[in-house]
């Protein structure tokens, strides 16, 4: 699913003109480790990752993975977001998790279930700096590159996960997160057993009682596959929220939408919806109201059948 973002998309054309080869020795110190990004192809362990220059910004980096626009990263400022959905993620943390309570005891418990090159973690350790954070990537390789190309924090408060989603998730201890974001696609779109009920109650089990679920979800005009993550999500969590621009919520064109759940009531003052109409994009906020008035009778996506061994 293509991501919005808040200039004209790059080209296909590589920056520097770097050969998959080239960029493979360029981009590597004596050490044998990434030294910073090069763009060019790259084989993961999933296919191929492009990275590629922003050609409006010298400090801005586009990650495709099998030619599908993943990521977006300004080297001199992890605040900007330049994917839209990300911006309104970002917003719905700030408005639940305010900066300012950073730190010490309250410090914050991220997981992010899809990497990508990190941008969410980026925008959150700059946002939240005393933030321990958990990327889940299920490409190892890619997570090496990301990491080599664009200096991310150290663990303790950051740390890279390879595995498989579903699989990590169900491993984790209660009540250990306060924000999930779950930002996993193979290709346009998130794989089915990670919007299950039975997933969503996981994601809501490692949920401190507070902790706020976020999802992006990729879907065609028809809305079929939102409406229905509206109902999962809405079936697990008491509060619910959709942040999306209007020709998505009218169902006129592909896109990205932002679903969010808790156990707690899910903030959106004013500051925040003035942030949602003020970027490239600007984006409408629904409470928990409208998002289950949205899913309406939606079916509730439930787990496949266990296989029954032959």
């Amino acid at each position: 699913m293509a991501r919005s973002r808040s200039r004209p998309a790059a080209s296909g054309k590589r920056a520097g003109g770097a050969t998959a080869a080239g960029s493979a020795a360029a981009g590597r110190g004596p050490s044998g480790a990434a030294a910073g990004p090069v763009a060019g192809d790259y084989p993961i362990d999933t296919g191929t990752a492009t990275l590629e220059r922003d050609p409006y910004d010298d400090d801005g980096w586009i990650l495709k993975v099998n030619g599908v626009p993943s990521s977006h990263v300004d080297l001199a400022d992890p605040l900007r977001l330049d994917f839209e959905y990300m911006r309104w993620m970002a917003a719905l943390a700030t408005a639940r998790f305010p900066p300012e309570h950073d730190g010490g005891a309250s410090r914050l418990r991220v997981l992010h279930l899809g990497g990508g090159a990190c941008s969410m973690a980026r925008w959150a350790a700059a946002t939240y700096p005393e933030a321990r954070q958990v990327v889940v990537e299920l490409d190892g390789r890619l997570a090496e590159l990301v990491r080599g190309w664009f200096d991310l924090p150290r663990a303790p408060l950051l740390r890279l996960r390879a595995g498989e989603a579903g699989q990590v998730l169900r491993s984790l201890t209660d009540g250990t997160r306060d924000l999930l974001i779950r930002d996993v696609f193979a290709g346009d779109k998130t794989p089915a057993d990670l919007t299950t009920l039975g997933f969503t109650r996981q994601a809501a089990r490692v949920l401190a009682d507070d902790g706020l679920y976020v999802v992006n979800c990729g879907d065609t005009p028809k809305l079929e596959t939102a409406r229905r993550e509206a109902a999962t999500i809405g079936t697990v969590f008491e509060h619910t929220a959709i942040v999306a621009d209007p020709a998505m919520l009218k169902g006129r064109r592909y896109g990205n939408m932002v679903i969010a759940g808790s156990n707690a009531p899910i903030p959106a003052g004013p500051a925040m919806l003035r942030e949602l109409l003020g970027g490239a994009v600007p984006a409408q906020h629904w409470d928990n109201a409208r998002v289950r008035s949205f899913a309406g009778t939606a079916a509730v996506i439930e787990d496949a059948p266990p296989v029954q061994p032959a």
